[in-house]
């Protein structure tokens, strides 16, 4: 994978087929002259992790009409993870370069990646040993998804001049600001985000209660330490508060090393 050619780039999401920023980030690489097919769930898909569809058929269709006119386009009855597995096996003639989710309308830090379809889209191709990247704008409100469509183009091209010595997952994180107020670019480990949560007690109009969860945001949570790295590299939640660009290497090996060495000294079971 060099970048002195268009890329094949696979993208996925899980706010839909006819998201913003899905919409944004595939005209501008479009744009830039890479080869790009998009392959996202027809609705919205937030927070269903790395769901599979098993028990239902999945439905797939070409999109027409929204989307560059270089772009290929397919909407999805499944979850973003599906998407991307029936991407590879039904809908690419070729092995992508890379496989990208987002832009998220929503930020994707700390803990949140354990829930999130975009990243898990992303992990989908990591699974399948295809570098990765996940795109998210961290805020709901804000709709301006140019400036990180403009930063993954960017990116785009220094993983391709630069490839790492084994596929890596990014998870990437854009502060809700302006281009001018963006403090630069900052390389984060996951951090903690936590939410005061509750299930919320409801009626329907004919009487019947249902349950809503609604939550907020715990600001200026403790950060925790991570041994492997030095104390010194912020977390994608502190970082992203500062108004830093977050890049985050991600893997999908789950492995406690503290938990694993505690079990081995203590011969639990010797």
């Amino acid at each position: 994978m060099t970048s002195d050619r268009p890329l094949k780039l696979l993208i996925s999401n899980d706010d839909g087929i006819s998201a913003l920023g899905v919409r944004t980030l595939a005209h501008t690489l479009a744009t830039a002259g890479h080869q790009v097919t998009v392959v996202c769930p027809d609705g919205e898909r937030s927070a269903t992790g790395h769901g599979l569809t098993l028990h239902h058929p999945i439905r797939a269709e070409q999109v027409q009409g929204i989307f560059h006119p270089d772009v290929i386009a397919w909407s999805c009855s499944g979850t973003p993870a599906d998407s991307v597995k029936f991407a590879l096996s039904a809908v690419l003639k070729e092995r992508p370069d890379l496989v990208l989710a987002g832009i998220n309308h929503g930020s994707n830090l700390g803990t949140d990646i354990l829930y999130s379809g975009t990243v898990s889209a992303a992990l989908e191709g990591l699974i399948e040993g295809i570098p990765s990247i996940a795109f998210s704008l961290a805020s709901f409100k804000a709709c301006d998804f140019q400036p990180a469509a403009d930063f993954a183009l960017t990116l785009v091209r220094k993983v391709a001049l630069n490839p790492f010595p084994l596929p890596t997952l990014l998870n990437v994180n854009f502060p809700p600001v302006s281009s001018g107020e963006i403090k630069g670019v900052k390389i984060t480990r996951q951090g903690l985000r936590r939410y005061e949560e509750t299930f919320e007690k409801r009626l329907d109009p004919r009487g019947k209660s249902y349950y809503w969860l609604i939550g907020e945001v715990v600001e200026d949570i403790e950060q925790p330490d991570y041994t492997h790295l030095p104390p010194e590299v912020p977390t994608d939640v502190r970082a992203i508060g500062e108004n830093f660009i977050t890049i985050t290497p991600l893997q999908y090996n789950l492995t406690d090393v503290q938990g694993f060495q505690h079990l081995h000294r203590n011969s639990w079971f010797d």
